[in-house]
């Protein structure tokens, strides 16, 4: 409330009362208002502001060929989550990048606490109070919590020798801070993400960030860790840091943002207060248009059955069955940890079975390698899309049709027409944005990944497509994209398992649901009877 105070005591210089201020002051007896609404009151034709944490203003960066950020500002204030929104190549990374030193920015300013800063380094961005928490974490692995948040700046006693009772220490202290129950001397190869995640918080605020921007922070955490991350937001907030927020996850918002700033093509769209805008009108701005019909589904009476799971077994499922019918799309709910995609893995081959049945139109294939279950004509999309389906440094056409290599090769001999067609199907069908399909995978937007990599397993055409967390890290025009590809190939006939941990897409999307935990299945539900609270009952065993 210092702002506010701040602003009492000019208006007594000016001999105004204080219900001289606009009528909104009223907003101040709700907390979180009071935060949001503190830095900035109302006299007559003047603004009172408080100083903002950080200012970026008119930024602009160029690669060869490309405007990548056009004037872009952003707005920070002390104790404040700021969100930052935009589809997939909107400009989000590169403007992060700019504030952190990975880029440097060719136009523009950078002001903290008012002052002009230059960064051009991650040193200096770091000097500045800048710390990122990147989406795919930067932790040494087989290194403990304390080396690793000491990592490059190692505490040393007098001769020169690490300090490291000294680092266990202090490393012991933040821990407890956070309220983390974790050993300084834990290897991070043995904690799971969401542990690792406060790991990398932990240290940012070792180097007394002020400034913490979090990409994508709960895309890999259960429900039960992100309110855990949620709460260690607040914890820094309270400490007057200020957070930059970056997620594909609407729903996050509400529960942990207090701003948000849209970018598309590169620009700065607009800033909004959280409590006072809803989804559809941020998603409205984030694509340039109305996504009158975000999930696009059109139900069909599945009855046929296609693939049978009885009594499936491996070391990490246990007795596991299940029908999916011609034509459906059939959703597959729960927890982390759960045994979603290690059953997926089982029935694609993947994982080796230990006992039960899998079976296509009657065809055993429990048993068989991957390329015997490909052959047959199942397709795995996995979870881990840039470790286990893309090569980032190859070309579209290179990854579209690596799996489908036999159509067009023949000996020694390439049918490069033939290999054109299949690309060019799919590169159209799908709707991928690039400049052409000789274009590097690894240079297109998360969304247009996720399409490629379909892509390459519907060239094989198949009759069961098995996509495991679809949509996850993709914005939100592309993720109505794929909802319509899925709803296309359901309607020709081509039968979907879809693993998803976003109930929003399972609930509109799914014909049927399997909720399992533990490794096994704990519910089946109808889309006519299921709910989120249906669905969470069984996954936690309520």
């Amino acid at each position: 409330m210092k702002g506010l105070a701040q602003s009492k005591a000019v208006l007594q210089k000016a001999d105004l009362l204080p219900g001289a201020v606009c009528a909104g002051l009223f907003l101040f007896s709700n907390q979180k208002r009071e935060k949001r609404m503190s830095a900035l009151l109302w006299i007559g034709d003047d603004i009172l502001a408080e100083q903002y944490l950080l200012e970026m203003k008119n930024v602009h960066k160029r690669f060869p060929g490309v405007h990548a950020l056009k004037g872009v500002s952003l707005e920070l204030r002390a104790g404040e989550v700021h969100a930052l929104l935009g589809e997939n190549g909107a400009g989000k990374s590169t403007l992060i990048k700019v504030l952190g030193g990975i880029y440097e920015k060719d136009e523009g300013e950078i002001l903290i606490d008012g002052k002009k800063v230059e960064i051009k380094n991650v040193e200096q961005a770091r000097n500045a109070g800048v710390s990122i928490i990147h989406q795919e974490l930067v932790l040494v692995p087989y290194l403990s919590v304390a080396e690793n948040i000491f990592l490059g700046r190692e505490l040393r006693k007098k001769g020169g020798f690490i300090d490291r009772s000294a680092m266990i220490r202090e490393t012991q202290r933040a821990l407890d801070e956070f309220g983390l129950k974790l050993s300084p001397n834990a290897m991070i190869a043995d904690l799971n993400i969401a542990q690792q995640q406060m790991v990398e918080i932990v240290k940012a605020v070792s180097f007394n960030a002020r400034i913490i921007v979090m990409d994508e922070p709960t895309s890999s955490l259960s429900d039960k860790e992100v309110d855990a991350l949620f709460e260690n937001v607040r914890k820094l907030t309270a400490r007057k840091i200020g957070i930059i927020y970056i997620s594909h996850r609407m729903s996050e918002l509400q529960e942990v943002a207090d701003r948000v700033t849209v970018m598309r093509d590169g620009e700065y769209i607009a800033t909004k207060e959280v409590a006072v805008t809803g989804n559809d009108e941020l998603v409205a701005l984030m694509v340039g248009r109305q996504l009158d019909n975000y999930y696009t589904r059109t139900f069909n009476d599945c009855k046929e059955p296609l693939l049978e799971v009885k009594n499936l077994s491996t070391a990490k499922i246990h007795d596991v069955s299940f029908t999916l019918r011609k034509g459906e799309i059939l959703g597959f709910a729960g927890l982390v940890g759960a045994g979603r995609s290690e059953t997926m893995q089982a029935v694609f081959g993947l994982d080796k079975v230990i006992s039960g049945s899998v079976k296509l139109n009657g065809r055993e294939l429990a048993g068989k390698n991957a390329e015997s279950i490909l052959a047959s004509g199942i397709s795995l999309v996995p979870e881990d899309r840039k470790n286990e389906g893309i090569f980032p440094g190859m070309t579209i056409s290179f990854n579209m049709t690596l799996k489908v290599l036999k159509e067009f090769i023949r000996g020694i001999r390439v049918n490069n027409s033939k290999e054109k067609e299949i690309v060019e199907k799919y590169f159209q069908d799908l709707s991928v944005k690039a400049p052409g399909t000789e274009t590097l995978i690894g240079s297109l937007s998360g969304g247009n990944q996720q399409k490629v990599v379909i892509g390459s397993w519907l060239a094989s055409r198949p009759r069961v497509l098995i996509l495991d967390e679809p949509t996850r890290g993709i914005d939100v025009g592309s993720k109505s994209e794929i909802y319509a590809i899925m709803n296309e190939l359901a309607k020709n006939g081509v039968s979907i398992i879809m693993v998803s941990s976003e109930l929003p897409e399972i609930l509109n999307m799914s014909d049927r649901i399997i909720i399992m935990r533990g490794g096994s299945i704990s519910g089946v539900l109808d889309r006519s009877e299921a709910t989120q609270e249906k669905i969470m009952q069984h996954a936690v065993n309520i």
